[in-house]
């Protein structure tokens, strides 16, 4: 059962532990992640933690705005992964200045380069802030992606036919989004074909923590490629 990962159980358990551990002062706070809506919840309600980590952008659901919600009302913390949807976001400036709208959030970024790094320490002297021009790049962004993505999590990997299904799953907007060049590569090329041979065991679908239907999705997002591929979409 999910409740026995985060519940207290017979004073044995890991949430036992981290408790003796805050006691003796090893520790000063305990916090818990996840990447199920139904289990955030339920940790919410439990009491236990005084974080949660979840991923939060401004693609998220009305549901998971109202985790954040629920971690005011219940004084615990929200700590924001994810918060450029697994690459999707592009636009540093307008993920940040969404943010800023929740008082008990605290985004944690992905970052990769010395640059990116230099652009969110800016963001702590000159944090940007919700502005028009902003609210309506967002809505734009949120009709054109909002809905039945992948996040890229990885939860539903291994493949037992070898897909790199945390990212052909979402090449249709991987490709738009991102210099294109890398993700039409001979390489990826080869690891989409792999979508084919797709055995339909739905083991992804059973793993992926947003309910997706992966197997559907990975179907879609080849045959967008295809047609990148043969010229009939330009990206």
């Amino acid at each position: 059962m999910v409740q026995q990962c985060y519940k207290p159980g017979d004073g044995t358990g890991m949430y036992e532990c981290l408790v003796e551990a805050k006691e003796k002062g090893l520790i000063r706070h305990i916090g818990i992640t996840t990447h199920k809506l139904a289990v955030a919840q339920e940790i919410i309600e439990s009491g236990l933690y005084e974080t949660l980590q979840y991923p939060f952008s401004y693609l998220s659901s009305g549901k998971e705005i109202a985790l954040v919600e629920s971690c005011v009302k219940a004084d615990m913390g929200f700590i924001c992964m994810k918060a450029l949807a697994g690459g999707l976001i592009t636009r540093s400036d307008a993920a940040m200045a969404y943010m800023t709208q929740f008082d008990n959030l605290v985004p944690i970024w992905g970052i990769q380069r010395e640059t990116e790094l230099a652009e969110w320490l800016s963001y702590m002297t000159d944090t940007p802030s919700m502005t028009g021009e902003i609210a309506e790049y967002i809505k734009g962004e949120q009709d054109e992606l909002a809905g039945d993505f992948c996040r890229g999590c990885g939860y539903c990997l291994p493949c037992p036919m070898g897909i790199e299904i945390n990212n052909c799953a979402r090449m249709s907007l991987m490709v738009r989004r991102a210099p294109s060049a890398g993700w039409l590569s001979e390489a990826w090329q080869e690891k989409m074909a792999k979508i084919e041979t797709c055995i339909n065991c739905r083991q992804c679908t059973k793993r992926c923590p947003y309910e997706l239907d992966t197997p559907e999705l990975l179907k879609k997002n080849l045959a967008d490629y295809k047609r990148i591929l043969a010229g009939e979409v330009q990206v």
